[in-house]
């Protein structure tokens, strides 16, 4: 609907503008994220083809350049022969397609979706990082390094905290004055897997030590120890201009972060490219209001799909898309609609969205959590990661048989391993 209509969060008038993170998180297989990539990999993902060609350092994650990754992504959309782009807001319901709207859907649209579905839209707000200046930062504080090394070895830049250090600055963060969230949402909960830093501090004084500031598998090469805690920030741009604070996501208010953010040693005279910030998220009861194809239960041909579903992050998003339009193409040629086996972790996720018990519905991340287990049992932890991994590429390559050779095959430019 950009830009006749605008939302808080986006910025550009871009189609697939990253607004969270510039990260899709895991490359690697033994990854439950890394998995879905190789699952969407093998049905052919634009979305992961492009960011490919955007990538930017981030260790064994898929880091992209925002502009680059939302330019290839307009190109190729816009120069397809079978697809027209239009520009406004859409307030109604097609009779047949695919709904993916969201994380902002804009209120006329949202209205018409709980309309339709007999049942109120819920939501949650998600909160995006701060970005700062690579020229604003003291690279004599600050140390670059991967966590066990991987990927290049020194993608990240670190930022080492002592104890002393890390006690004054979550202090400062607690006692951080916040922006109050639009009386219509004041009760709304945060979504788990993206609360705000501030909100991780007040769970207590070493969560954020054993969350996105744990300092396991870095070791500062001016001490040769493990820092007590460390503040990590990711390459936005492939010129290495621009960092992410990872895992910083904020509703701090902007003078409050101008304040807090400068304890980080090494981001003392930091310059701020964009602030951290809180919008809404809005979601539907899956399991309560789609069928398990994720249609209305009445229109088998009107489908939902990203994070209007439940499903949480750029990759799960993306994957849903994906197998929306599959299944649309299919139905719309009198075949009926396919879900991979819930071994499979695409397949689990859609099991999860149908059959959640609708009361306890909140959205969910891709997790190793969500596989069918495997029979018999395996008590090793590592061993049967490895045998799940095998069984869902294994039984995705079955899916993708099925669904027919229309569905191109898109290689990775890089493999990871999957034994961690």
């Amino acid at each position: 609907m950009r830009p006749a209509t605008r939302t808080p969060a986006h910025q550009t008038d871009t189609l697939a503008e990253l607004v969270c993170s510039n990260s899709f998180k895991s490359l690697e297989t033994g990854n439950a994220h890394g998995l879905l990539k190789a699952e969407m990999r093998r049905l052919g993902s634009l979305v992961l083809a492009v960011a490919d060609t955007a990538r930017v350092p981030g260790g064994s994650a898929l880091a992209v350049d925002r502009t680059a990754f939302a330019r290839g992504m307009e190109q190729r959309v816009a120069a397809h022969p079978n697809i027209t782009v239009v520009r406004g807001e859409v307030t109604e319901l097609p009779a047949a397609g695919i709904v993916a709207t969201g994380p902002l859907t804009s209120d006329r649209l949202a209205a018409a979706i709980a309309g339709r579905l007999g049942a109120a839209s819920l939501a949650f707000f998600d909160a995006i990082a701060p970005i700062v200046a690579d020229d604003s930062l003291d690279h004599g504080v600050l140390f670059r390094a991967s966590r066990y090394g991987k990927g290049d070895g020194d993608d990240y830049l670190n930022a080492p905290m002592d104890e002393a250090q890390y006690h004054a600055f979550v202090s400062e963060l607690v006692g951080a004055d916040q922006y109050e969230p639009p009386h219509e949402f004041d009760k709304t909960p945060y979504f788990e897997g993206c609360l705000p830093v501030e909100e991780m501090a007040r769970r207590g004084r070493d969560t954020l030590r054993f969350g996105p500031m744990k300092s396991v598998g870095l070791t500062d090469p001016r001490t040769g120890r493990q820092p007590f805690a460390v503040v990590q920030l990711r390459r936005e741009d492939r010129a290495g201009q621009m960092w992410n604070l990872v895992g910083f996501q904020t509703r701090m208010r902007t003078g409050e972060q101008r304040r807090v953010f400068p304890l980080i040693p090494g981001l003392e005279r930091a310059e701020f490219l964009r602030m951290g910030s809180i919008h809404r998220n809005s979601y539907v009861n899956a399991p309560a209001t789609l069928s398990p194809h994720l249609a209305v239960k009445d229109n088998p041909l009107l489908l939902f799909a990203g994070q209007i579903t439940g499903v949480e992050g750029y990759t799960e998003s993306a994957a849903s898309g994906l197998l929306a339009g599959l299944n649309l193409a299919r139905l719309l040629a009198g075949e009926p609609p396919l879900i991979p086996p819930a071994t499979t972790m695409l397949g689990a996720l859609y099991h999860y969205l149908a059959a959640c018990e609708p009361a306890r519905f909140q959205p969910m991340n891709a997790n190793f959590g969500l596989l069918a287990p495997l029979d018999p049992p395996v008590r090793d932890k590592e061993k049967r990661k490895a045998m799940l991994v095998e069984r869902a590429l294994r039984d995705l390559e079955t899916f993708a048989t099925d669904l027919g050779s229309d569905v191109p095959r898109s290689a990775s430019p890089v493999q990871h391993s999957s034994a961690k």
